[in-house]
């Protein structure tokens, strides 16, 4: 697993929407997608599957941060 971080909130389901930041970037708030920890499909992005999906969608309805994905103001 990788940390990947999200750069267009208009496309979070976008692999190419992310990037590995270069040093952990602050993630506090629960409104929007920060951070998530995904498979590195071998090019620099995540592999974005049902599983990191769903916890994406979960974490952006409770508005509450996951294991794997964390939010932002």
């Amino acid at each position: 697993m990788a940390l990947f971080k999200l750069n267009n909130q208009s496309l979070p389901a976008d692999p190419l929407s992310y990037s590995i930041p270069a040093t952990i970037p602050p993630c506090s708030g629960n409104n929007q997608i920060c951070t998530i920890n995904a498979t590195d499909d071998g090019s620099g992005y995540p592999e974005l599957n049902l599983s990191v999906l769903s916890e994406m969608v979960t974490a952006l309805n409770t508005r509450t941060s996951t294991t794997n994905v964390k939010l932002k103001a």
